[in-house]
């Protein structure tokens, strides 16, 4: 299997250092180079018959559990205190009727509107 650690794939992706107050503010769980990544990593492993995990703080962000499930994944690792929160939004979703909006929102230029946020 592979595990998908969010919080180092976007400081490295985006080359910022979260705990650096003057860059912090630049670090996008969003932005369209780290949902490329997470999004093509989920679906070669899927291709390959490989399970995938994603954890991090994105792992736990109700915010981004739809959008998550939309691209494949099943698999999620958090912080306990996030998983019933988690939990709720998976039993609420329709992971197949997802799929097509996941995709809108990897092709936007502006993912944070398709999610609502």
């Amino acid at each position: 299997f592979l595990s998908i650690g969010t919080n180092d794939l976007i400081q490295y992706t985006l080359a910022i250092d979260r705990a650096d107050e003057s860059v912090a503010h630049l670090f996008d769980q969003l932005h369209p180079a780290v949902l490329r990544l997470i999004a093509d990593t989920i679906a070669a492993c899927q291709a390959q018959g490989k399970g995938v995990t994603v954890c991090g703080e994105m792992a736990g962000d109700t915010e981004m559990t739809r959008l998550l499930l939309g691209l494949g994944l099943r698999s999620f690792s958090m912080h306990p205190a996030q998983i019933l929160a988690v939990k709720q939004e998976i039993l609420r979703a329709d992971a197949g009727k997802l799929k097509p909006w996941a995709e809108a929102v990897l092709d936007s230029d502006e993912p944070a509107v398709l999610l609502g946020l």
